[in-house]
């Protein structure tokens, strides 16, 4: 989807020097970033400030749509998609800025099924995400960040969300990937998404990301066109020929589509006043919140 506005969002990633990064929304911290000198993951702590830009869901909207199209199916999922592009649009505190930008289903296999139970028991509001394992804590291999807290499974909101969820209704969870955190976070559907996993279950999941330069798809689909053009010029007459250049068409084709997937790096705008402010803004907003140093010059390296 093409958006012509605005330059600056009201929900918007802010970056300092040395790996520090803010999530502001209408000018209030929601959270704040500290990615680690070895690149092996990041320090965050969330301020309890975050709003959904969305408008709450009615009560009826889920079966309205089940109604519609089967839940799970290509339909379904692309209305509940068209509503949340609309919702997004509207919004005066949501991501969208001028550009280029994907709302569907998570197409590159991002989610890795035994890490959703540990967001239940594992969600701290100051924790720590790995990105690559290394020793760290397993329970800090989550591969979505919530921005606010989520409530407990037994939350009134979150039983009639687990009601929906039983009769296969539950809207899907909205997320935003964010390359700075090198994780999507949760836009809307908090409740959503512990109902869904109270449950046993998983949710179903629509990502928003900006688009990837066409340019650069271009450059990346290259390679895999040539080797397939190459495999085709290289099949004889014999019998397996059109099984083998049928296989190469669909490999080529699932390549594609992945390249499709990738998502373009998240936009951060840099925050006025450098590492002094965001410092100030962790004392005043997350008191007490001093991300872990990995050498002792790390928090002078900003």
């Amino acid at each position: 989807m093409r958006i012509d506005h605005p330059v600056r969002p009201g929900l918007r990633m802010e970056c300092a020097d040395g790996g520090r990064l803010l999530l502001t929304q209408g000018g209030r911290p929601v959270l704040f970033a500290r990615q680690r000198v070895t690149h092996r993951g990041l320090h965050y702590a969330r301020t309890g400030r975050y709003v959904s830009p969305l408008a709450p869901l009615r009560a009826d909207q889920a079966r309205d749509f089940a109604a519609f199209a089967a839940p799970g199916s290509q339909e379904w999922t692309e209305r509940w998609a068209a509503c949340a592009e609309a919702g997004l649009r509207a919004a005066s505190e949501g991501p969208l800025h001028e550009g280029e930008w994907n709302l569907g289903p998570v197409a590159r296999g991002w989610f890795v099924d035994g890490n959703w139970p540990k967001l239940l028991t594992h969600d701290p509001d100051r924790g720590h995400l790995t990105w690559f394992g290394y020793g760290d804590p397993v329970e800090d291999a989550r591969d979505l960040l919530p921005l606010r807290a989520l409530s407990a499974p037994g939350a009134a909101r979150v039983k009639a969300y687990r009601r929906q969820y039983r009769e296969g209704v539950l809207p899907p969870v909205l997320v935003w990937w964010i390359s700075g955190l090198n994780s999507p976070v949760v836009l809307d559907g908090h409740d959503r998404l512990v109902a869904a996993l109270a449950e046993g279950g998983r949710p179903t999941v629509l990502e928003l990301s900006r688009t990837l330069d066409a340019t650069y798809r271009a450059t990346m689909a290259e390679r895999p066109i040539q080797e397939y053009e190459h495999r085709m010029a290289a099949l004889d007459d014999g019998p397996l020929s059109r099984i083998r250049g049928t296989a190469a068409g669909r490999r080529l084709a699932e390549t594609l589509r992945s390249i499709e997937a990738v998502p373009e790096i998240t936009r951060a705008w840099p925050l006025a006043g450098g590492v002094a402010e965001w410092e100030r803004a962790v004392a005043a907003h997350v008191p007490g919140w001093a991300p872990p140093s990995e050498r002792p010059d790390d928090r002078a390296a900003g």
